[in-house]
């Protein structure tokens, strides 16, 4: 009898697992789907009034991340070939973590866009904010989003449940040498994004 109940437990935590991971999967298919929104290269990049740039992290010293600079410097490369009118840096303001925006900021500066074509959210302290007040406190309904080719598809998946029309513009300028940080961690980032979308709104 205990050997025909263990038997149970096991197979019903094998089952468990597989069906979790069936869900994990499913759950990121769906929002990889975006990926047709993402503009390749070669592309033409659809002209907007902004683009969305993401806040990827700051240095222990203060400097920006190698993924954020990318990020900013995808940005100025749209703004200066006249692709879009304005730059939205959204991203910590120091209040979580570190001051991603305003790094940002003055990084386009130095690199010659006027500080009245940028537009600053100091409150994007996670991808689910950055989409939500673009679209509620910034009025944005279409944009150009900013970051790199893993982070894309789920920027468009908030971005269009807040009813703003979006393509993506991978900023993937070089080698980032780690594998779990943009896409291992990401795989458990889309889920989590999911759950906000569909369970706690």
């Amino acid at each position: 009898m205990k050997r025909q109940w263990r038997r149970k437990i096991i197979w019903g935590v094998l089952g468990g697992a597989v069906l979790g991971g069936m869900f994990i999967v499913g759950v990121n298919l769906a929002i990889l789907a975006r990926q047709s929104a993402i503009i390749r290269a070669g592309d033409q990049v659809p002209a907007a009034a902004s683009a969305l740039v993401f806040g990827g992290g700051m240095k222990p010293d203060g400097s920006m991340s190698e993924m954020q600079e990318d990020r900013v410097r995808q940005g100025i490369e749209l703004y200066q070939s006249g692709r879009v009118g304005r730059l939205i840096m959204t991203g910590d303001d120091g209040a979580r973590r570190f001051d991603e925006v305003t790094a940002m900021r003055q990084y386009a500066i130095d690199n010659g866009v006027p500080e009245g074509d940028i537009l600053v959210d100091p409150h994007g302290y996670r991808t689910y904010l950055s989409c939500k007040r673009a679209a509620e406190v910034y009025g944005v309904t279409t944009t150009i989003a900013i970051s790199q080719s893993f982070h894309l598809p789920r920027i468009i998946y908030f971005c269009e449940h807040f009813g703003i029309r979006t393509a993506g513009v991978p900023a993937d300028l070089r080698d980032y040498n780690s594998w779990w940080v943009p896409h291992g961690r990401e795989i458990l980032a889309r889920l989590k994004g999911w759950l906000q979308i569909t369970l706690s709104k």
